[in-house]
């Protein structure tokens, strides 16, 4: 099985502590301009999702209860789906509707494309 979104070891310290703080939380990446490039983070609900959407996968964070899922609006999905998404996290300023916001931090995408054996077996042309 191949992931199609993962998460990098400081990303997961992170939600925990957010999910401490917030409870129950969930990703979405519209592809929009400014804010909307980068994973948006929200208490789980908090941002409703349609069949405008694509449900990527769920984040499962070890010391969480359940797994974050993790949203893209389905017109972003068709430039990223040949590539392997990791939920990372920098210093800097986040968008102000992230729930990271406040913490000085704010979460991005890093990028690789998948194999052609991945593609296959996820069955991208």
């Amino acid at each position: 099985m191949v992931d199609k979104v993962l998460l990098s070891d400081e990303a997961a310290e992170l939600l925990r502590r957010l999910t401490g703080m917030h409870g129950p939380l969930m990703f979405h990446q519209s592809g929009g301009c400014c804010d909307g490039s980068s994973p948006m983070c929200y208490q789980d609900g908090e941002f409703r999702t349609g069949s405008a959407d694509v449900h990527l996968g769920d984040l499962t964070v070890a010391g969480l209860d359940r797994p974050i899922p993790f949203w893209m609006s389905a017109a972003q999905y068709e430039y990223w789906k040949h590539t392997q998404l990791t939920v990372d996290v920098v210093k800097g300023r986040g968008s102000g509707f992230s729930v990271e916001a406040p913490e000085g931090v704010r979460f991005l995408i890093r990028s690789r494309l998948f194999t052609d054996q991945e593609s296959a077996a996820l069955g991208l042309p």
